[in-house]
């Protein structure tokens, strides 16, 4: 099933369309199209809707369910201008009056008797709204059918809304009620805001309220009630607001030093704030500064430990292998062999030993010796060459003396391994 075609739009709807896409960014068109749509296509209030919503208010056609800010009307300075039928003048005008008065009572007499019926019958109307922002659309329709677009921009949206745009912006909220059954509102369209009318306890047609901020709560600071001339109108309007323009004057005033407090306390808080990171980050720079010389004190401690427990090891070795050294055959033996050795330090050293002893017993000899190197090697002069005289995998006993070719009397030199 094809999805049913949008009308074409009209010249003027065309340009409104081109002007709010320009006014808002948005890139869809259709979407700015809906949106004037739903608004009638009042780019005033279309307008304004979207500014709304890009400053975190929800829109109107998507109100939040939260409880709706309560209006002061308890407040005895309100100023009331009631405007009262006129009554009739000369002689003239008193005798169509009393002509007309047993007329115009047995009309009244039946129509309040009508309504007083028509209760029981159809409740009010404005107990039972449920769609507030689509109520607003459709009197400004009716409105705009019966009288033209030449009026006011009406707000678009809840009773609830406008209270809080109102005191956000720390404007004055000029409400108009009116009523459809009574005999001063023939001129006015519907209207089915029931929350506000119970709230503002109006009592006749048509009824304007004049609603700011003031000590701290949104209140009623003006009521005019009647007919009422636009001339006479403006004047009184314009006298409500310059009797209350000092409260207005002392909220913005404080709400700015509130802005100034809040911003200046948030300043403080970033600067306590930076600050404690500094301090947090020297506290943690200093731990690891602590930490690091902990392990490497740490660290040479136990170095120093390692060298001292391998030196004790290397001295008990050492004496372990003096204790077990064979003893110095004598100097007549036909079997000694005289050995000098040659330390790393030019040192000397001499000592006899027999010609059938392994050369183990020499590296012993020179390992107890406390000049001697931790490791070492013996090697001979000439020709140079290295005696094994510790066990290895291929030679696991080491040859004696003569078996390596040592004579009576020999010269050996020491040299030192321990770098390597």
């Amino acid at each position: 099933m094809a999805a049913p075609e949008e009308p074409e739009l009209s010249q003027a709807q065309t340009e409104k369309l081109l002007q709010f896409q320009d006014l808002t960014g948005l890139e869809s068109m259709d979407q700015c199209r809906r949106t004037l749509e739903q608004h009638n296509w009042n780019i005033e209030a279309a307008v304004q809707d979207r500014l709304n919503e890009q400053e975190g208010v929800p829109s109107v056609f998507n109100p939040p369910p939260s409880r709706p800010l309560q209006v002061n009307t308890a407040d005895h300075r309100v100023y009331s201008y009631i405007v009262s039928r006129p009554q009739p003048r000369g002689l003239l005008g008193w005798s169509y009056y009393l002509i007309m008065l047993p007329f115009r009572f047995t009309y009244y007499t039946l129509l309040d008797i009508f309504r007083f019926a028509l209760r029981f019958i159809r409740p009010d109307p404005r107990g039972r709204v449920t769609d507030p922002v689509g109520d607003v659309v459709s009197f400004i329709h009716s409105f705009e059918e019966k009288y033209g677009q030449a009026h006011p921009v009406f707000y678009q949206g809840t009773y609830s809304q406008a209270l809080n745009d109102a005191k956000r912006e720390l404007r004055y909220l000029l409400v108009y009620l009116h009523g459809d059954d009574h005999q001063d509102t023939d001129e006015f369209c519907r209207n089915k805001m029931c929350c506000l009318s119970q709230a503002l306890r109006e009592n006749t047609y048509p009824f304007l309220a004049m609603i700011m901020l003031k000590d701290r709560k949104m209140t009623v600071v003006g009521r005019l009630e009647g007919l009422i001339q636009p001339e006479d109108l403006i004047n009184q309007l314009t006298f409500i607001m310059d009797a209350n323009q000092t409260y207005l004057m002392s909220e913005r005033l404080e709400r700015e030093e509130r802005n100034q407090t809040q911003v200046l306390r948030q300043q403080q808080d970033e600067a306590y704030l930076a600050s404690l990171r500094a301090d947090q980050e020297k506290d943690r720079k200093k731990r690891e500064e602590q930490e690091q010389r902990r392990q490497e004190e740490e660290k040479v401690r136990q170095s120093a430990l390692a060298e001292e427990r391998r030196r004790r090891t290397l001295e008990e070795e050492k004496e372990r292998k003096s204790e077990c050294l064979p003893p110095e055959p004598p100097a007549d033996d036909p079997e000694s062999v005289k050995i000098v050795f040659k330390l790393p330090n030019d040192t000397r050293v001499e000592r006899r030993f027999l010609f059938g002893q392994s050369l183990t017993v020499i590296y012993d000899f020179l390992f107890s010796l406390k000049e001697t190197p931790e490791k070492f090697q013996i090697v001979t002069n000439f020709p140079r060459r290295v005696l094994p005289c510790l066990p290895t995998e291929e030679q696991p006993n080491p040859p004696t003396l003569k078996e390596a070719g040592l004579s009576r009397s020999e010269v050996l030199f020491v040299q030192d391994l321990t770098d390597d």
